[in-house]
């Protein structure tokens, strides 16, 4: 009788987090809270444009989404939100099937992710090898930065195709319509995002200059603690603040986001349902599975990197998953996209103190107060900024230096990294994941099997005997035909010995090789011995009534 299925319990982390919960965690959870809510802001923003959404899409999901994955989630830190993976795949799904069937996409899902983590599937997702994992982060890292070229150089292009070939043909056909003044501006913003970390790096030359200019001109500690305390504020931020500013103090001829996309609504989206029909799901299949997928791999990929970098309790895959699922079929219904753990966010709330689900909760706290404040004002931003730090997040996203490691590797890992790279660059995610899972198997399946072989160790008179070693499975059953053959070929009344001592595992493909084996060696008159099974083929030879025949033609064989 088949055991039950066990379903996972849904009990979130922020249940445990909370026991002997102490003011002093919570002054640096809210601290931390904060300051993820103030990078999240640029972010959420930035993703929804890229995505060919518009930006408040970004922000509701970075707040409503942020605030279930943190209260329901599996980690004590993993914030949640729009992520930049999801640029291409959402751009892809709004260009082909619309607004309306991105949102069933996204909430349908959610429930397939409430699925996975129900039925315990949170562990398998660890099962994806990390080549195709480096090869699709790299691939959608470049997409992501050339579908930001457009807004970096002020090109006059209406709407940016999804197709890979058909963004270099745009960007080279409108390079005439450049604008000096958004590429000032994003090469501005990409640069001080990058000289902006080196502040906080104490042993580079930079952050002694820039210690010491602060404290000659700052005259008492508290001038001298404002001063570092502004140092210290998140680039993003930085960045979209000053350059800002500057652009409208200059009246600098640039797109922003007000001029694209109009005002921000300040109050909170209204509930809405989108149609709903069986036909409409059937279409978005695909879409759907790659929105699943992909949200399941980067949220827990970002946990396990959280739990590395926290040192606080592991997160549980299932519930996390259960979490993520749950937000993703509540947010599409505000207007919400795809939602996961977010690596940017999640790393800046563990260095800045979060030790539980109350800084996540904190987060989404901070942006709505943000929203509810100062939406009129995003109306200003450069979308030549947004674009700068887009870019940021591309460079920081990719794996670059795994492309100079590969020849460390496997042609193996090298195949499956390259191929699955170029596959998300020139075709997309969905076709670059579903290759490059099918071309692991059949490398696995091709490595295993060789692994499988037989050896004839002995032949004295009439007795012939094998060893088998490995595992004898579907894609390894060539070796048991070569032994079929020269059985075939053999004298009668031979007697074939199978020493199994090292055969450690057998499937329904190989025990039918066993079974030829057999009936070869009856056909020539002989007898089949098999000795020394281990368990799991012993158990695969009563289950299915080999022992039985093999007993048969010899009483006193043991099996």
């Amino acid at each position: 009788m088949q055991p039950p299925i066990q379903l996972a319990r849904f009990h979130p982390r922020s249940i445990d987090a909370l026991k002997g919960y102490t003011r002093e965690r919570l002054v640096k959870d809210a601290g931390a809270g904060v300051t993820v809510g103030i990078v999240a802001l640029p972010l959420a923003m930035a993703f929804a444009i890229a995505s060919g959404l518009k930006p408040e899409a970004g922000i509701w999901t970075a707040i409503i989404a942020g605030f279930l994955i943190s209260l329901l989630g599996g980690s004590n830190v993993q914030i949640g939100g729009p992520a930049g993976a999801f640029i291409v795949i959402v751009y892809g799904i709004v260009e082909r099937y619309g607004l309306a069937n991105l949102l069933i996409s996204t909430a349908c899902a959610g429930v397939l992710l409430f699925l996975m983590g129900l039925f315990r599937l949170g562990r398998l997702v660890r099962y994806v090898p990390v080549s195709i994992v480096v090869g699709f982060t790299n691939g959608i890292a470049v997409l992501i930065a050339l579908s930001q070229i457009k807004d970096l150089l002020g090109l006059s292009i209406a709407r940016m195709p999804a197709d890979f070939f058909a963004q270099i043909h745009a960007i080279g056909t409108h390079a005439g319509s450049l604008n000096l003044y958004a590429l000032g501006l994003g090469a501005t913003c990409l640069l001080g995002l990058f000289v902006w970390p080196l502040l906080f790096r104490e042993r580079s030359r930079l952050h002694h200059a820039v210690h010491t200019v602060l404290h000659s001109v700052a005259s008492t500690k508290v001038e001298q603690r404002a001063l570092t305390m502004a140092s210290r504020m998140p680039g993003p931020i930085i960045a979209l603040v000053s350059l800002t500013v500057l652009a409208w103090a200059l009246r600098l001829p640039v797109e922003t986001i007000g001029s694209r996309f109009g005002s921000i609504p300040q109050g909170a989206p209204a509930f809405a349902l989108p149609a709903f029909s069986w036909e409409t799901v059937k279409l978005l299949l695909a879409p759907t599975l790659t929105i699943a997928l992909l949200g399941a791999i980067e949220s827990l990929l970002c946990a396990r990197v959280a739990d590395q970098m926290s040192g606080l309790p592991r997160h549980d895959p299932n519930q996390e998953l259960m979490a993520q699922g749950v937000a993703n079929m509540v947010a599409p219904f505000f207007g919400g996209m795809p939602a996961t753990g977010t690596i940017a966010r999640t790393v800046t709330n563990v260095r800045s103190g979060g030790t539980s689900p109350v800084a996540g909760i904190v987060h989404a706290l901070t942006l709505l107060a943000v929203v509810l404040v100062a939406a009129p004002l995003a109306l200003y931003v450069p979308l030549a900024v947004l674009a700068g730090i887009l870019l940021y997040v591309a460079w920081n996203m990719g794996e670059w230096r795994e492309f100079t490691h590969l020849r460390r590797y496997s042609h193996h890992y090298q195949l499956l990294m390259l191929g699955t790279f170029f596959l998300t660059v020139v075709f997309d995610l969905t076709v670059a994941v579903q290759v490059g899972l099918l071309l692991a198997c059949g490398l696995f399946i091709r490595r295993m099997s060789g692994l499988f072989r037989v050896e004839q160790v002995s032949h004295e008179g009439d007795v012939v005997t094998y060893r088998l070693f490995g595992a004898l499975f579907f894609g390894a059953v060539a070796q048991i035909d070569r032994t079929v053959q020269e059985v075939e070929s053999g004298p009668r009344g031979i007697t074939v010995v199978l020493d199994a001592l090292q055969l450690v595992s057998l499937d329904t493909s190989g025990l039918d090789a066993l079974r030829q084996l057999h009936k070869a060696v009856l056909l020539r008159g002989g007898t089949l011995r098999v000795e020394a099974l281990q368990p799991q083929p012993r158990e695969v030879f009563e289950r299915s009534g080999f022992a039985q025949e093999v007993a048969q033609q010899r009483p006193s064989a043991e099996i």
